[in-house]
């Protein structure tokens, strides 16, 4: 009872002073509601201006960063071009020249040098187009649009062929492929590989015939005993010194070789095997096209498809100075990535060890008359 007295003079007192009763806090969340929804309308279009303001600034934001990343792709569109048609120029230049250096070679060559009849109407001075493109397995249109710099596409086999036509040396073969900006696939006659300390070490194995092979049984580098222990090695063009192409299609070279037909076939074996991790390469390729079209006995031997592993042994040699040679075969791997080895053939006997002496004394008295 004291309480409710209490309660009805304190809001008896509220009355008179005209101050409103305490409210609960959820009833005063509810009271509070309705004056926030009906906040007048001059208080919310400041914060509605602002948030205005707010999205057309990061529009405006957007459209910036749009509009950079446009002109940096432009500038860079810019960029491109002028390298290509920085590219384009020196492709032109070198097709031009390419041309140029292809007409002249041609023109100093007669047909005599080349096995061909001069005739009694020739008036192109040297070889015709024709009998260039006939002479390098290539059509006349294509080659004609070579020497007319058209922008055609140059494979290294139609280099290579052009090179052994037209009979560049080794300047002019490596001018050729840099004018039509390809490499060279065919041993230089200075290989890079073979170091100073190499060539010392064949010079120091004379009277014994010794010289530098890669897999692809290229000839890198030889001695003076192994110039002329098969046939006169120095006489060979740099390109064409290469084991598997002068025991088939050399006459010399294959007279040198007592057992002939097997050592045809066992080559055809070791290049297919070593061949396994160079299926792509062009210069294998080439080989293998040069050797197929040029000789049926390598034909034969390389669809036996036959595989073996390269290993010494004895082998004979009958040399036009000094006669039958018994010689042991060793490799030497200088460096197997590259299939780089040091091939050496060692006497059997006392009779050939007399023999190879005097086959250095003969290569060394030719290599003096060759530099005097």
């Amino acid at each position: 009872m004291a309480q409710e007295a209490h309660a009805r003079e304190a809001r008896a007192s509220r009355r008179r002073t005209g101050t409103r009763e305490p409210q609960e806090p959820q009833e005063a969340q509810e009271a509070q509601e309705p004056r926030e929804a009906s906040e007048p309308r001059e208080a919310q279009e400041p914060r509605e201006a602002r948030a205005a303001q707010a999205a057309q600034a990061g529009r405006a934001a957007q459209a910036a960063r749009a509009a950079e990343e446009a002109r940096a792709a432009d500038a860079a569109r810019e960029v491109q071009k002028a390298r290509e048609a920085r590219g384009a120029g020196g492709s032109e230049i070198r097709r031009h020249e390419l041309a140029a250096f292809l007409r002249s070679r041609r023109e100093r060559i007669t047909p005599e040098q080349v096995g061909l009849p001069r005739g009694a109407r020739r008036r192109t001075p040297g070889l015709r187009r024709e009998e260039v493109a006939h002479l390098s397995a290539v059509g006349v249109t294509w080659y004609t649009w070579l020497e007319q710099s058209r922008d055609i596409q140059v494979s290294v086999q139609v280099l290579d062929a052009l090179a052994r036509t037209l009979l560049l040396d080794p300047s002019e073969r490596a001018h050729l492929f840099q004018l039509a900006a390809a490499t060279d696939p065919t041993p230089a006659s200075s290989c890079a590989g073979v170091t100073d300390a190499v060539r010392e070490v064949l010079d120091q194995l004379d009277p014994l015939p010794a010289c530098v092979q890669n897999s692809r049984y290229d000839i890198l580098a030889y001695n003076r005993t192994y110039a002329h222990l098969l046939c006169d090695l120095d006489a060979i063009p740099p390109e064409d010194r290469n084991c598997m192409v002068l025991v088939h299609t050399h006459p010399q070279w294959r007279e040198s070789i007592v057992h002939l037909d097997e050592t045809m076939r066992l080559m055809a074996a070791r290049l297919r095997a070593s061949m396994a991790g160079h299926l792509t390469e062009p210069a294998w390729k080439m080989l293998v096209r040069r050797l197929q079209s040029e000789s049926p006995e390598f034909r034969e031997n390389w669809e036996r498809y036959e595989v073996i592993a390269t290993r010494g042994k004895t082998k004979q040699f009958r040399n036009p100075h000094v006669g039958l040679l018994d010689l042991t075969h060793t490799d030497l791997w200088l460096s197997p990535e590259l299939g780089a080895r040091l091939v050496t053939y060692a006497p059997v006997d006392e009779a050939t060890r007399e023999r190879l002496e005097k086959l250095y004394t003969f290569a060394r008295t030719t290599r003096a008359t060759r530099t005097t």
